[in-house]
């Protein structure tokens, strides 16, 4: 018996540790809700609605070209991860008058991944900078009405993030600029609400069972 203790202590115990700090805290918990009601993007038909959609908001700005690097990160390391979910999508806040840009953008990133989950909503300075204000957050827009920072928007079209972040404290968005905030923070907090939603979903199907 006290063998069979001395090799639990030496052996699963800090395996049981490490996959617990590995995790990261946020993976036990709800993601927290930083912004409640973002506004809905008035778009005609209705093609595109952050209600009932689990959604990652970006602002690429006028000058596409320059963001290029930013949505391949983006592409590369969370939406060719996720794409396959149902009701998740990518959308992307463009200025009016960039139209062209954003095509050639598309042709480039559909080589590397299906991109109908892309969405592009193309708006005038007044109302993307209303749309980016409803977000509360610390952060700005550039001159450009562009931002290297992305949003987690839930299917309520609350701004969800972290409000104990060990770099930033209250965590809005995520550096697009930054593989790592992007593997290491956004990629855990996307699984977290995903989870969120299947879990909620389970338990609705087992009560309509019952």
């Amino acid at each position: 018996m006290k063998k069979t203790f001395v090799l639990i202590v030496l052996f699963v115990l800090p395996i049981i540790a490490y996959l617990f700090f590995a995790s990261g805290v946020n993976n036990f918990g709800r993601l927290p809700t930083l912004t409640e009601g973002v506004i809905e993007i008035d778009f005609p038909d209705n093609q595109v609605k952050f209600s009932n959609n689990i959604t990652v908001l970006g602002f690429l700005g006028k000058e596409v070209e320059r963001k290029k690097g930013n949505a391949f990160n983006l592409n590369q390391k969370i939406y060719k991860r996720f794409s396959e979910f149902r009701d998740f999508q990518f959308v992307m806040i463009m200025p009016k008058g960039t139209e062209d840009k954003v095509e050639a953008l598309k042709t480039e990133l559909s080589a590397l991944a299906d991109v109908s989950k892309w969405k592009f909503v193309f708006l005038g300075p007044g109302m993307i900078h209303e749309l980016f204000s409803s977000l509360e957050t610390d952060l700005k827009l550039d001159d450009n009405l562009g931002t290297p920072y992305v949003f987690i928007i839930d299917k309520e079209r609350n701004l969800r993030g972290r409000t104990e972040d060990e770099d930033e404290g209250t965590k809005f968005g995520f550096n697009t600029n930054s593989v790592a905030d992007l593997n290491n923070k956004m990629e855990d907090d996307v699984k977290i609400i995903l989870a969120e939603y299947r879990l909620a979903l389970k338990k609705n199907n087992a009560n309509r069972a019952k």
